[in-house]
């Protein structure tokens, strides 16, 4: 039997589905998973939608991804390969009444995971547009109940001209530096007396260029935070102004630099280091500035 297509109106039971599902896949790629997110229909709150949860992966390694093929199979998934988009994974569950879908790119691959990111951010802002895809969405499902080829073709048109609009005006910066600090996070044991890795940071230079670290833990003082060594890796490659900041913690949550690390900022930047911004919370995207972090500096 053809999958069975239905439209309905947004449930807000549809994030927390998406979290206990998001769990079970970290659980299975473990450090191979650098991200992953809640995408689609399902991800905008108040736009109707066909009950499925997409859920989009970035990882380290597709090969990798290949090796827990039979883990994902385990927990209710078709693992159907690349499925029509070259460096994809593609995954379904249940069936002819499917309830989740999971979109895995190699973390590199920031086309496909930025268009992605892009045209939900512009759904969730857009309620012109939301209202419009919904009515589209519903019509279509009337029409072609057991047709998944005409339901897509049907909005193809419409999907396409916003995901250009949306990719072209959405600014990922926060988002690639979330991935580039995840993807260089790995603790490890360097020696008896040092261990590395347990926290990332992701530099964002004046210029625009990202620059990544991960902490260094010693048994001593010597030691250095992540947010430093990646303003050492900027420093190193001719730059020293700082636009964004953000450090990961070994569980994958934004955290605000240590009080060293602002006094370096400070210093590195004595008169406009108030304008630094730094991430404080990636999932509901929480910013604030140094000089909301250090009121009073003692300069």
């Amino acid at each position: 039997m053809s999958q069975h297509i239905t439209v309905t109106d947004y449930d807000p039971l549809w994030p927390p589905k998406y979290e206990e599902e998001s769990l079970l896949i970290k659980g299975i790629l473990a450090d191979n998973c650098i991200a992953i997110y809640h995408i689609g229909s399902t991800s905008v709150p108040g736009l109707a939608a066909k009950p499925i949860i997409d859920i989009m992966v970035a990882v380290k390694s597709l090969t990798k991804v290949d090796d827990t093929a039979d883990e994902l199979i385990k927990i209710g998934y078709e693992y159907l390969g690349e499925f029509g988009i070259a460096g994809r994974r593609y995954l379904r569950k249940g069936g002819d009444e499917r309830t989740h879908q999971i979109h895995i790119f190699q973390a590199e691959d920031w086309n496909n995971i930025g268009r992605h990111l892009a045209f939900r951010d512009y759904m969730r802002t857009h309620e012109k547009e939301r209202e419009e895809y919904a009515t589209i969405k519903k019509a279509l499902a009337q029409k072609y109940p057991y047709d998944i080829d005409g339901y897509c073709d049907g909005k193809e048109d419409f999907v396409r001209e916003i995901e250009k609009i949306a990719f072209a005006q959405f600014d990922g910066t926060w988002d690639k530096m979330y991935i580039a600090a995840r993807k260089v996070q790995n603790k490890r044991e360097i020696s008896s007396l040092i261990e590395a890795g347990g926290v990332a940071a992701a530099v964002e230079s004046a210029m625009g260029n990202i620059y990544v670290g991960v902490c260094v833990d010693t048994a001593c003082s010597l030691g250095v935070c992540a947010e430093r060594n990646a303003i050492f890796s900027m420093i190193t490659n001719g730059e020293n102004e700082i636009q964004r900041v953000m450090a990961v913690d070994c569980n994958g949550k934004a955290i605000p630099p240590c009080g060293t690390c602002r006094e370096f900022m400070t210093q590195l930047m004595p008169g406009t280091y108030g304008n630094i911004e730094i991430m404080l919370d990636y999932d509901s995207h929480k910013i604030v500035t140094l000089s909301e972090l250090t009121p009073e500096w003692w300069i």
